[in-house]
């Protein structure tokens, strides 16, 4: 990773990965792609590399970011979704340009061109997003139960009820918050 900028939270389902790019929404909110280079070093790690980004593609990147983060949210919610941010995912799914591969695992990886953009990539995204938010696969959407996360993430455990986003960060958050709370009310039990 790049210094000076925070990592990335990196998950197993590509559009709430994305989502992740903004961290703390209801917090001191965390970006984790400020610039162009940095949602390129995001595509690589993704298995979606560019050569390069320009301002505008990563304003077409956070849009699509925030409409897949609304969506997903109204999906977890049962919610309607948003028809604008439905419409930002469909234009992004239309206008990519990759091919679905099988691996030699028997696994659906995306391949992009030589010549291909960031608009190729989103397009990948928002096909993720898409096949997540239909049901189209093994899993649930979901919110984190930290306050001030509350990102949208695919649960896929065996009994569809992980409350955090990612365990390494907002799971510790929470139950080190709780220890200490716990502490501060019997102080004695630290003895």
């Amino acid at each position: 990773m790049r210094a000076g900028f925070p990592d990335f939270r990196l998950g197993s389902v590509l559009a709430t990965s994305f989502t992740g790019t903004l961290s703390e929404r209801h917090g001191d909110a965390v970006e984790r792609i400020p610039t162009p280079q940095r949602l390129v070093d995001w595509l690589a790690v993704n298995g979606l590399a560019v050569d390069s980004c320009t301002t505008a593609q990563l304003d077409l990147a956070r849009e699509l970011r925030e409409s897949i983060h609304a969506t997903a949210t109204a999906a977890a919610l049962q919610d309607a979704l948003p028809a604008s941010a439905v419409q930002v995912i469909n234009d992004c799914s239309a206008q990519g340009r990759a091919a679905a591969i099988l691996t030699p695992e028997g696994k659906r990886r995306w391949q992009l061109s030589s010549a291909s953009c960031v608009e190729d990539a989103l397009g990948v995204i928002a096909a993720d997003a898409i096949s997540i938010i239909a049901g189209e696969r093994d899993g649930k959407l979901a919110l984190c139960a930290s306050p001030t996360c509350q990102a949208a993430f695919f649960d896929t455990s065996r009994s569809r009820t992980r409350k955090w986003c990612d365990m390494n960060t907002c799971g510790n958050r929470q139950k080190k918050a709780r220890f200490n709370a716990n502490q501060r009310k019997n102080p004695r039990s630290a003895e």
